[in-house]
């Protein structure tokens, strides 16, 4: 049993690839592993779990917990597929404002690590998906926030023909006008 961690351009985001086990009656993975976690570089504590469904076209972001909340997130998608995004809102950072996307999808049994001072979302590309997350700090409501999933300058090719946002998503702050309370 273990875990794989490659880590990308934005600095702490990193993706996991856990041991999988299939045979003709399915599979068994590990969704998390403390000790295993700990010898790829991954020594937050997690504390609360998350699960959303969400239909096909359906956006969900970019959202954040600010400081002193904070939450690092482990993703992944039960069912489905989605294209799961995370843009870097550490002031000082030489990626602020940069973007990540990366497609998670049940049969590739794929996680992403998203630590603290970075937004996130999702959008799903398939009839339906069952998102799970691991988060390193307990949601309160005051210290959330977020960024405009549809930033112009961010860009982000969201994959879906006819987004489905709520309300609150539609009328977050475009990066430009955002201070952000991250920092390095």
């Amino acid at each position: 049993m273990g875990f794989v961690m490659q880590r990308v351009e934005l600095a702490g985001v990193g993706i996991l690839q856990p041991s999988v086990f299939e045979d003709t009656r399915g599979f068994f993975k590990e969704m998390y592993n403390r000790p295993a976690f700990e010898q790829i570089g991954l020594t937050e504590a997690f504390v609360q779990d998350n699960l959303s469904r969400s239909s096909l076209g359906t956006v969900r972001g970019l959202h954040f917990q600010a400081p002193p909340f904070s939450q690092g997130k482990l993703v992944t998608v039960l069912e489905g597929e989605v294209l799961d995004v995370v843009v870097d809102l550490r002031k000082g950072s030489p990626t602020y404002g940069q973007s990540f996307s990366i497609v998670l999808a049940q049969n590739r049994h794929t996680m992403l690590y998203v630590p603290p001072g970075f937004a996130h979302g999702f959008s799903v590309l398939s009839a339906s998906c069952l998102f799970y997350y691991k988060c390193t700090a307990v949601f309160h409501k005051p210290a959330e926030g977020g960024i405009r999933w549809n930033d112009p300058d961010l860009a982000i090719d969201w994959r879906v023909s006819a987004p489905l946002v709520s309300a609150k998503d539609q009328d977050l702050p475009f990066l430009k006008d955002f201070d952000s309370p991250f920092s390095l």
